[in-house]
């Protein structure tokens, strides 16, 4: 009997046992169905993953001048990745990995063993390299709710990642797998993937990685906030100590090796955040985008699905003519020169115990400077945020009222004291007639008094808040990272930097306008404006064009003399069409009164001589027309005979290409700084092509070129250097701007300082002149390009020679021996005098 119920319960045993084995086995197969219909990654996606890949600036040498990015991510194949990496992370995190097909069985029957029966806690993990490249590829679950609930998520998140595994095994290589794995990662502080991670933990290439380093970046795939080395060194060094000890193990190093690393401490000396502000070329990446998208957004340059590329995470390959070498020496004489400048600024300022905005002698224009000071105020960020948080929500109720948006200007509008305020401003086209209608509506409410008293309430609080001292960080020269730790005002700290003085420096390859250097202000963090395409009065630096012209359409010689005094265009005279007579004078008032050679008088920069030849010209136009053909929008030009003495607003951007046309033997070419745009499989979306146009003949071309020549001979240090050089400063009214133009045969450089408001400036001549503000940059630049041996820079280049005799002359002597009366400053100067 009691065999017979051993025998039955066997039966039971059995087929219960495989009851449950098969359906355990459909439960698996039901729930990879189930998992099939959610959202797990298609071959294709498998095949072609979207991933916001970083777009590469690269400089005219292919070294990397920066990234456009949401997420800092440069992919890296797997034949470039360290050694060094793929070893410490296939003996840390997966040492079967060559042996499975994504999931490793037998590293999961040993956590299973270990965990669950063992109970022990240093199992080891049970995922794969391949399993984590999948896990990487979902958002983390949502593992709220109760123990069950997160239990169940969890197991399904497991299952999909296996599911996701094997299906990246059978479309990828093992290298590929580890490509990806590494190049997914997030490692923080914005470095999305090994190459990005090594350049903000190291300051370097990731092929460049020392041993301990690549430890220390696999080390930190375990859990990176964890194993942050700017926070947990001393954690993050063991762990380290664990990879390495780990590729002891298997072979990869030997004892010695990990004895003499262990105990190195974690370095982090080279650590610097990824950024769009650092960098060299900063201001240059910034004005580089806005072509970008102009360019991106042509019909030829689209997608193959029409639509443009994304700038930030279409992984673009953008070459780009800037030489990393002319633009660190340039950076570098920008920060020395404007370092010792600004503190000369501001003690000219501080001996007299004013500022610029309530300069007495500039009264007429106080009212303009304070509410350009307002404005600022208005436009920070801290102003921002109290509106949006005390005084939007004070006039909820009246904004709902009305049927537009209440900005600060309308505000002000409605509170000019004047009645007819708003009628002016509507005459003045200030305002739409819409606008005068919206105004009127809401000053005829009970909502204006109330608008009037939150208004008057927030702009009290302004005040007091914008006048209380608090610690802040500013703009400083006194260190490498251009910021230091402060206490003063938020008032007193928009002061503080718009005071400062602000430059642009524009280096061109003049054969063949290649941009080199672009230096658009001086410190991108805190001075966010660009100053290179920047229109500002140019001042004497447009003389040339002037002389220019008079040789190339009257083949005036340099050598000839006029009378240094003060000449008149008079009303009717020409083709000017100017209202009244045009008397203007030296800038010093003062005059020789006696004939100096063209040469003396641009070398001078005297008025009287540009006045002089505007009036043997006869007209604007073919001054404007000149100046158009060497690349300065005519626009930009008014027909009036005040632009020989500079009085226009024209960029750097414009004037560095005009002077290129003299360095290039008479040849406008537009500068570009764009060499051609690849996708990130480097097929080609565009190239640039150069345009030229012949806007001077080679003779007078050269005459110019020598005047400018002896224009710059001898001064600023310019005699200490071997180039062959000529140049123009430039000083504009009230010395708000400081220009020079310098040439070279190889490179032309354009330089500009002034401040962000024209009233930012020096009050004298003898600090506030082109000579003093500007010059100096370029000599700097040209004296270290000159001692650099690795700069691409000719020292030895000559500017070119037409061949033949000259149709005008320059030599003199030889001219003074033909026109005997040249050489008499004694003769009666006549009411409108000759060239001798």
């Amino acid at each position: 009997m009691s065999e017979d119920k051993s025998v039955h319960w066997k039966k039971v045993f059995v087929k219960w046992a495989w009851r449950l084995a098969i359906a355990g086995v459909l439960g698996v197969i039901l729930m990879f169905v189930l998992l099939s219909f959610q959202d797990l990654p298609t071959f294709e996606q498998l095949e072609n993953p979207r991933e916001n890949v970083a777009s590469e600036v690269y400089a005219s040498d292919m070294s990397v001048l920066g990234r456009y990015y949401i997420e800092n991510r440069v992919p890296i194949e797997f034949e470039n990745i360290s050694p060094y990496l793929v070893e410490a992370l296939l003996a840390t995190e997966d040492q079967r990995f060559y042996g499975h097909s994504g999931i490793d069985f037998y590293a999961l029957g040993r956590v299973g063993v270990k965990s669950v029966i063992l109970q022990q806690g240093s199992s080891g993990g049970g995922s794969t390299i391949t399993q984590q490249l999948a896990k990487l590829l979902f958002d983390r679950p949502n593992l709220s709710g109760n123990k069950l609930k997160r239990t169940f998520t969890l197991a399904m998140t497991k299952f999909k990642e296996w599911i996701t595994a094997v299906k990246l095994e059978r479309s990828y290589t093992k290298e590929e797998i580890i490509a990806m794995y590494l190049n997914h990662f997030d490692f923080l502080y914005n470095s999305h993937g090994i190459q990005a991670a090594s350049e903000t933990y190291f300051g370097k290439n990731q092929e460049h990685l020392q041993l301990e380093e690549a430890a220390m970046l696999v080390g930190m795939l375990q859990n990176p906030a964890l194993f942050n080395p700017m926070r947990r060194p001393e954690m993050v060094a063991q762990r380290r100590m664990i990879v390495l000890k780990q590729m002891e193990n298997k072979g990869y190093i030997s004892k010695e090796v990990y004895d003499s690393l262990k105990v190195l401490p974690v370095d982090m000396s080279n650590f610097k955040k990824s950024s769009h502000n650092t960098g060299i070329a900063n201001y240059f990446r910034m004005e580089m985008r806005k072509e970008l998208k102009d360019i991106l957004a042509q019909p030829e340059n689209l997608k193959p699905d029409g639509t443009p590329y994304r700038i930030d995470q279409d992984g673009l390959r953008i070459y780009t003519t800037i030489d990393e070498s002319i633009q660190r020496h340039a950076e570098a004489a920008m920060v020395k020169h404007m370092k010792d400048l600004q503190k000369r600024f501001f003690r000219h300022w501080d001996v007299i115990r004013d500022d610029p905005w309530e300069y007495a002698a500039d009264s007429s224009n106080v009212e303009l400077k304070l509410a350009n000071l307002q404005a600022q105020i208005r436009m920070s960020d801290r102003y921002l945020s109290m509106r949006q948080h005390i005084f939007e929500p004070a006039i909820k109720d009246v904004a709902s009222n009305v049927d537009f948006v209440i900005r600060d200007i309308d505000i002000i509008r409605m509170l000019g004291e004047d009645p007819g305020n708003l009628a002016q401003l509507l005459a003045q086209e200030i305002i739409s007639k819409e606008q005068k209608r919206q105004y009127e509506a809401l000053m005829a409410t009970s909502d204006w008094q109330v608008l009037q008293n939150e208004w008057k309430s927030f702009q009290d609080e302004v005040t007091r808040v914008f006048n209380t001292e608090v610690e802040m960080k500013v703009f400083t020269y006194e260190n490498t990272s251009f910021e230091k730790d402060t206490v003063m005002s938020p008032l007193d700290s928009i002061k503080y930097h718009r005071k400062h003085l602000q430059t642009g420096i524009l280096a061109v390859d003049p054969g063949t306008g290649h941009i080199k250097a672009w230096v658009g202000g001086i410190g991108l963090k805190y001075f966010q404006h660009d100053h290179i395409h920047t229109n500002r009065q140019v001042g004497s630096t447009f003389k040339p064009f002037v002389y220019s012209t008079a040789i190339a359409f009257q083949g005036i010689s340099p050598c000839s003399k006029v009378y240094d005094v003060q000449y008149t265009i008079s009303k009717g005279e020409g083709n000017f069409n100017i209202p009244a007579d045009w008397s203007p004078k030296n800038s010093d008032d003062e005059y020789e009164a006696v004939p100096i050679s063209l040469y003396t008088g641009l070398r001078e920069s005297k008025n009287t001589i540009s006045v002089y030849l505007m009036k043997q010209i006869g007209s604007v136009d073919r001054v404007r027309n000149l100046a158009a053909n060497m690349g300065i929008s005519k626009a930009k030009l008014p027909p009036v005979p005040s632009i020989c003495l500079g009085s226009a607003d024209i960029s750097l951007f414009e004037m560095t290409g005009a002077y290129s046309t003299f360095a290039n033997n008479g040849v406008y070419i537009r500068p570009t700084f764009i060499k051609q745009i690849e996708d990130k499989n480097g097929k080609l979306i565009y190239r640039s092509i150069a345009t030229e146009e012949r806007a001077l003949q080679e003779d007078a071309n050269y005459v110019m070129v020598d005047m400018l020549k002896q224009a710059l001979a001898g001064r600023g240090g310019s005699y200490a250097l071997t180039s062959e050089i000529g140049g123009k400063t430039g000083t504009t009214q009230n010395h708000s701007d400081g220009w020079f133009m310098g040439i070279t045969p190889s490179l032309v450089v354009g330089v500009w300082v002034g401040g962000e408001d024209r009233w930012i400036r020096f009050r004298d001549l003898t600090n506030g002149q082109g000579s003093v503000m500007a010059r100096p940059m370029f000599i700097d630049l040209i004296s270290r390009l000159e001692e650099d041996p690795t700069a691409d820079y000719d020292k030895e280049a000559t500017f070119h020679v037409p061949e033949g005799e000259l149709d005008i002359e320059i030599d003199c002597e030889q001219y003074d021996n033909l026109h005997p009366l040249n050489q008499s400053n004694e003769f009666e100067r006549k009411e409108e005098p000759e060239f001798f």
